[in-house]
């Protein structure tokens, strides 16, 4: 039974791939960012309905321009972080050559960083602070690559340099993801040498799997030295994941 279910939620997920790249090549090109941004906030809700994860949200998103600052777990994070507050992300370089979602993550803005070149992160500092300056949502993942959700790894500065040289606020994001077993989903976690493919199938075939996305208070950037707030930022995240889930 669980096993035809999975299969169900596979074929739907196929479904729904297939129908946001129709939108990102025949309606996107029509469209200005701020409604592309809307669509995108959507289908990304949808998307998680159909892989049977639930969406928890606690906290309120910031309005204007900000950067989300949010610890990464899995590629599930991009839906869950856009179901609630759409956004432009950072993303390795990588993940461009994704069959298919690849390109539809570049169709929804995504600023790619080749993580192994550390002047590359210059380069998309001032793309960050240009998407900013221009009254965009970011959203960065300052750990540089997942963990299991059980720690939270270091949080790199280099990033958040965008919003200190625009003064636009920063706003962290803790992110947890749950089942009717497990108060951390191994089933969401991509790490290691785990496939897209592995971890899609662990998604479909979880039970009551369940995204916890807390938008915690935003502040201020005005004057602030990057490692400083890397670390604050770090810090709040932390507690945050530290604390019972509702």
């Amino acid at each position: 039974m669980k096993t035809l279910r999975a299969v169900w939620r596979l074929a739907r997920v196929v479904a729904h791939a297939l129908y946001g790249a129709a939108i990102c090549a025949l309606v996107f090109p029509f469209l200005k960012a701020p409604q592309r941004m809307h669509i995108v906030g959507r289908w990304s809700a949808q998307m998680l309905s159909v892989l049977g994860i639930a969406l928890q949200t606690s906290g309120s998103a910031r309005s204007g321009p900000v950067l989300l600052v949010a610890n990464h777990v899995s590629w599930l994070d991009i839906l869950a972080i856009n179901a609630v507050q759409p956004a432009r992300f950072v993303s390795k370089a990588d993940v461009r050559h994704w069959p298919l979602m690849g390109w539809m993550v570049a169709c929804g803005g995504t600023l790619f960083i080749e993580r192994e070149r550390k002047r590359d992160a210059l380069r998309v500092v001032h793309q960050v602070a240009e998407a900013l300056r221009g009254g965009e949502i970011v959203a960065v993942f300052p750990e540089g690559t997942t963990s299991d959700g059980h720690a939270l790894l270091p949080f790199h500065a280099n990033l958040l340099q965008a919003a200190i040289s625009t003064e636009v606020p920063v706003q962290p994001v803790a992110l947890r993801y749950s089942d009717r077993q497990h108060a951390v989903s191994p089933a969401a976690a991509y790490v290691g040498d785990t496939t897209l493919a592995q971890s899609v199938w662990w998604v479909v075939c979880a039970d009551g799997l369940k995204a916890h996305v807390q938008m915690l208070l935003p502040e201020g950037t005005r004057h602030l030295e990057r490692r400083a707030l890397a670390e604050r930022l770090q810090a709040q995240v932390g507690s945050a994941l530290l604390s019972p889930l509702a």
